[in-house]
């Protein structure tokens, strides 16, 4: 699948199917973790590959907001050094990658933030020096992901060179 239709077809699920992903596809959306671009070239982010229903399980009840990574196929916790200014910025951006690079292998995902701080330190073996940024469950959906993304059109988003300036897509000439 072309990046343009994995972006427009993408969508977050939190119901997974019991299939289990191969883990030559589990290595790649890793490689792409490892290959997204960190500001400075700092690569200062940490994955924790969590996998199996025990820790799964575990993690599960270290979030606040993500009670179904329980059912997912693994789940990766990326950490990040706050030390840098634009740790957030390079956890979504590696977090995206991921995504993306699962969904061209047709397994869906979803991403949350709500954690309990003292409690997934403690289970996952955390360093204080690490921020536990964001968390995506991973797996093949349970049904065929179907339907359109609701979102905003670019005449609502986009302005032509200062905002305010209405951007016409229809008429639009680079």
């Amino acid at each position: 699948m072309d990046a343009y239709t994995c972006i427009t077809t993408k969508l977050e699920i939190r119901e997974f199917s019991s299939k289990n992903v191969p883990a030559d596809v589990k290595l790649k959306i890793l490689e792409a973790a490892r290959l997204t671009a960190s500001g400075m070239n700092a690569q200062h982010w940490r994955f924790i590959l969590v996998q199996g229903p025990d820790q799964l399980k575990r993690l599960a009840e270290d979030s606040t907001t993500g009670s179904w990574v329980e059912h997912s196929n693994f789940a990766v916790v990326v950490l990040t050094n706050p030390k840098y200014p634009f740790h957030l910025i390079d956890a979504g951006r590696v977090v995206q990658d991921m995504q993306l690079a699962a969904w061209n292998f047709g397994v869906a995902s979803r991403v949350y933030t709500g954690v309990n701080d003292e409690s997934i330190r403690r289970d996952f073996n955390i360093p204080r020096e690490m921020n536990p940024s964001i968390i995506s469950g991973f797996g093949y959906p349970v049904k065929k992901i179907v339907g359109r993304k609701n979102r905003k059109p670019l005449s609502e988003l986009v302005f032509l060179g200062k905002y305010g300036n209405r951007f016409d897509p229809q008429s639009f000439k680079a």
